[in-house]
């Protein structure tokens, strides 16, 4: 069924006992996955959230994106509206730069497609550093080193580039396009979209999507765009989007350098997949009539691939398996327990007494963060940090999650969840993740250097504190920030 109705795995020939050892291996050794969907014929076998992060919070895409950014430009090339061989530059004749070199004038809409567009560099650092430029004019300025068509380079600016193409042809933004002809027919409901200054979807990322939203797009694909008796998308386009284009075998990891196609990465054992930032998946197996949807907040994304083929491909046989009652249960149960461990320290410290309630002028930083004061009780406490006069807060629980909406180190609000306790008699030590932006918020233009999860540590010296924040993923590297205070 394609409303993604429950199956036992051994009904679709899924052995439980191969999704119970995936499970087992991820919380043994990856941090973190959020969540994860395994459909087998269309029917669900597999449907677990980690704690706190659940079913119904939008989960931010990052470069999963691309593929509903390709998604509509097959819809539009089958409205005839272009061509994938249309050039680039026959969009956008007021914004061309003095000089258009021969590469640029032969880069077209197939090259932005295949990441061959001939750029040495991604092009959205020029893109989101452009002051007097827009976008585009930053894009297509930028040198186009290479014969388009003959070069791999994951370039996220070229998928901006589609975004506006579809824009400038149809009036309507990406998300006002896709919503009758994809988001509605799928049951994808208001899902918000970052754009640029210029309002245009950013295309590339920026989109925020529901779990199941990600395991029905890929059931999509996987039945060849067909959906609920509708052709939704033309067959054409799901094989040609989802063939190999153009090599990257110079990439390191395995599973990214079999080859990609329009916007989606050709896979090992036949499968291919859309894929996001930090562990953000829409893995398709056609061989095996199965899609995997996962998001995560990690750094090793190839870690998690090879997982699922060592434990979820086996487990996947050519006919229905015996009924297995106890494994079943036995899988479910352990899917209803996923959870991303609490702060497991002591509760109680005699500095909590000592600091409740004082606040603490804090030194210059990046941030423009002034102060900070600190509450505790017996359950737990909260920091509240002062930039200016806004207040960013955040509440924590000791050994469980305390759930609340911040602003902290981020443009706009998220939700969040909270944990914390006493590393030593000194030292606080709070887990924090960001669950998703808060309803009706469109997220702001960069999700922010702290996507998905941090830890602060706060030690407390005399009438000193330092707090050293610690990403557990971010775009920037090893970049981890410390403010210090002294009591005001």
């Amino acid at each position: 069924m394609e409303t993604l109705v429950k199956s036992s795995p051994e009904i679709q020939g899924v052995d439980s006992a191969g999704i119970a050892a995936f499970l087992d291996d991820v919380n043994e050794n990856v941090n973190y996955l959020h969540s994860l969907i395994l459909l087998r014929h269309g029917q669900v076998v597999a449907e677990g959230y980690w704690s706190p992060y659940n079913a119904t919070d939008p989960h931010i895409m990052f470069s999963l994106s691309k593929s509903f950014t390709s998604t509509a430009v097959g819809l539009a090339v089958n409205e005839g509206r272009l061509k994938v061989t249309d050039p680039v530059i026959s969009f956008f004749p007021d914004e061309l730069p003095p000089e258009i070199s021969d590469n640029l004038a032969a880069m077209q809409v197939q090259h932005l497609l295949s990441m061959s567009t001939g750029h040495a560099d991604d092009t959205m650092q020029a893109l989101h550093s452009a002051k007097d430029k827009t976008w585009v004019q930053a894009f297509l300025a930028w040198p186009v080193v290479y014969r388009p068509g003959t070069h791999f380079l994951y370039n996220t600016g070229a998928t901006y580039m589609l975004s506006a193409i579809v824009q400038k042809l149809t009036g309507q933004t990406l998300l006002e396009y896709l919503q009758p002809r994809l988001f509605g027919p799928l049951g994808i409901e208001n899902p918000p979209w970052e754009n640029s200054p210029e309002g245009i979807n950013t295309g590339g990322f920026g989109l925020s999507i529901t779990t199941r939203d990600i395991a029905r797009f890929g059931q999509l694909y996987l039945q060849k765009g067909r959906w609920e008796g509708q052709q939704l998308i033309p067959q054409a386009w799901v094989e040609e989007a989802t063939a190999s284009h153009i090599s990257n075998s110079s990439r390191t990891n395995i599973d990214w350098k079999q080859g990609y196609g329009y916007q989606f990465w050709r896979c090992r054992h036949g499968a291919y997949r859309g894929d996001g930032a930090f562990g953000q998946y829409c893995v398709v197996m056609p061989e095996q009539d199965a899609v995997l949807a996962i998001t995560s907040g990690l750094l090793d994304m190839q870690q998690v691939l090879n997982l699922v083929w060592e434990h979820l491909l086996p487990a996947m046989k050519s006919g229905p398996l015996p009924v297995n009652p106890a494994a079943s249960e036995a899988l479910e149960e352990k899917l209803k327990k996923l959870a991303i461990p609490t702060i497991n320290l002591p509760a109680a410290s005699p500095t909590a007494a000592r600091v409740s309630g004082k606040k603490f002028g804090v030194a210059g930083n990046e941030f423009g963060i002034n102060s900070v004061t600190l509450d505790f009780s017996p359950e737990g406490g909260g920091l509240t940090f002062t930039t200016g006069e806004e207040q960013s807060q955040v509440a924590f629980s000791y050994g469980k999650w305390q759930k609340g909406i911040t602003k902290l180190f981020h443009p706009g609000p998220r939700k969040y969840a909270a944990s914390a306790g006493w590393l030593d008699g000194q030292t606080l030590v709070v887990q924090l993740f960001y669950l998703t932006a808060v309803q009706g918020e469109v997220p702001a233009l960069h999700v922010g250097r702290i996507p998905f999860g941090l830890t602060l540590t706060c030690r407390f010296e005399g009438d000193s504190v330092t707090i050293n924040v610690d990403p557990n993923v971010s775009f920037e590297g090893d970049w981890k920030p410390r403010l210090e205070g002294k009591l005001a």
